[in-house]
């Protein structure tokens, strides 16, 4: 019998070591490190991935201005949000890796793109559910499967064959980490399997030209399940956010060798399915905000898209010993240092208050530009003073309670004028020709100035 060796592997960054460890030497991340076993027929008789594939293929060297550059044909995916989050379509022989918390709709959001390709084959492998689940998701979804084949499989050498037989142009795989290879003798969902079924699908979708989608689990931690190997490995991390109470998903690049990271697509979940949000403003923004404090629009940017959103926040007096910083939606560390600012350039004694920022709508946003309109509703709430409803901002907030110029200033305003406002408070500096714009266009230096514009009005 082949001989069978132990090793640790940290699942974070994949070092590897000889006993089990506390705590990572070369991460420093706790409790990541997991057994695996390997026989010593594979340690000898098994090639690399890079000498099965890469080396097979590549040849000689070349010189890099001999070497011909074509355009790569993308493939239109039917699917406006998906097309711009994977940088104008997929490319054909990439490999995508579509993570997200259990329930929020991964599995839904593949098989519904599989059925909006009308006359391209798909396959769709399952190792989740049955045949039978799979054709009644299909039947709520109500799409069009009349070229999307299934199997319900968990050994990666049939589901390689069943591909190879069927040729198809689209592939999913649901999950890798119920999907397992003869190969290696561990248990499936192990590092070794997922780090090996990875590499092989990355070959087979490399050398045939087919695109695949792989689904992944994510850990209590919120990242990806598995080797973090199993992210270098793929072409393209696909992220899939949102509160399982809230309709709204939204669909983040984390990685991308063919465009950029910085765009988002926003779904709204529906008994039907998923349903793409061309205009997000209209659906963040609530028509009841009239008289009420506390809450500020905020023009943000995710990518090149430019949208309003409404920023919400409830000061009161603490009930309790220690005030609560609470925040959803937002980064709780940024919001500590704009209470800060609050406090120290402004005069707002908030120590003994609590604190509650919400994100109406369920989104998570990153724009550092909403800062102004975060302080904005802040005060809002802490005077019980309404702001003008037809007023958006948009600023990010310094230290020295300076509000600094922002990217895209000329989009943000130009949606704020498509929604009916008819004043956006931004940075002071910004090189804009406000003659183009409709709406008034109010330039601020620091917190204070806006704060003054805001009660005035």
């Amino acid at each position: 019998m082949a001989k069978s060796t132990i090793q640790y592997v940290c699942s974070s960054c994949g070092a590897k070591a000889p006993q089990m460890l506390g705590r990572c030497p070369v991460c420093g991340e706790w409790g990541t490190y997991e057994e695996e076993v390997l026989q010593r027929s594979d340690l000898t008789a098994k090639r690399s991935y890079s000498e099965r594939g890469l080396s097979a293929a590549g040849g000689h060297p070349k010189r890099l201005q001999d070497v011909q550059a074509s355009h790569e044909i993308r493939i239109d995916m039917h699917n406006g949000e998906l097309n711009r989050v994977l940088g104008g379509g997929l490319v054909p022989g990439s490999l995508v890796l579509l993570g997200g918390e259990p329930g929020i709709g991964k599995s839904t959001l593949a098989l519904q793109v599989l059925m909006q390709q009308g006359e391209r084959k798909t396959f769709y492998a399952s190792g989740e559910e049955s045949a039978q689940q799979l054709k009644l998701r299909a039947e709520r979804l109500a799409g069009n499967a009349e070229n999307l084949y299934i199997s319900a499989e968990t050994s990666l050498e049939r589901i390689l064959e069943q591909v190879k037989e069927l040729e198809p142009e689209i592939v999913v795989i649901d999950s890798i980490q119920t999907i397992g290879t003869d190969a290696i003798d561990a248990t499936i969902g192990s590092l070794s399997q997922v780090r090996e079924c990875a590499a092989r699908i990355l070959e087979f979708a490399k050398t045939r030209d087919i695109p695949f989608f792989i689904i992944g689990h994510i850990n209590k931690e919120g990242s990806l399940a598995g080797p973090k190997v199993l992210e270098h490995i793929v072409d393209t991390v696909l992220q899939f956010e949102g509160d399982q109470h809230n309709m709204y998903r939204i669909l983040r690049a984390q990685k991308n060798r063919f465009g950029s990271t910085s765009e988002l697509g926003i779904y709204e979940m529906r008994q039907d399915g998923l349903r793409e949000v061309t205009n997000p403003s209209e659906l963040l923004l609530s028509t009841s905000r009239e008289g009420l404090s506390g809450i500020a629009i905020a023009a943000a940017v995710e990518g090149v898209r430019p949208f309003l959103i409404e920023v919400q926040a409830l000061v009161s007096s603490a009930a309790y010993g220690t005030p609560q910083r609470s925040s959803t939606g937002f980064d709780g560390r940024r919001l500590n240092m704009l209470l800060a600012v609050l406090e120290k350039r402004v005069g707002f004694k908030l120590l003994q208050k609590d604190v509650f920022l919400n994100i109406a709508g369920g989104l998570r946003v990153q724009d550092p530009a909403i800062d102004l309109a975060v302080i904005a509703s802040v005060l809002s709430s802490n005077m019980d003073i309404p702001l003008d409803a037809t007023t958006c901002l948009c600023g990010e907030v310094g230290l020295a309670g300076e509000i600094r110029p922002v990217n895209r200033i000329e989009q943000r305003i130009a949606e704020a004028e498509k929604l009916g406002f008819k004043r956006i408070l931004i940075p002071d500096g910004q090189k804009i020709d406000s003659k183009r714009f409709k709406i008034e266009v109010v330039a601020v230096k620091r917190v204070t100035d806006a704060f003054r514009l805001l009660i005035k009005s």
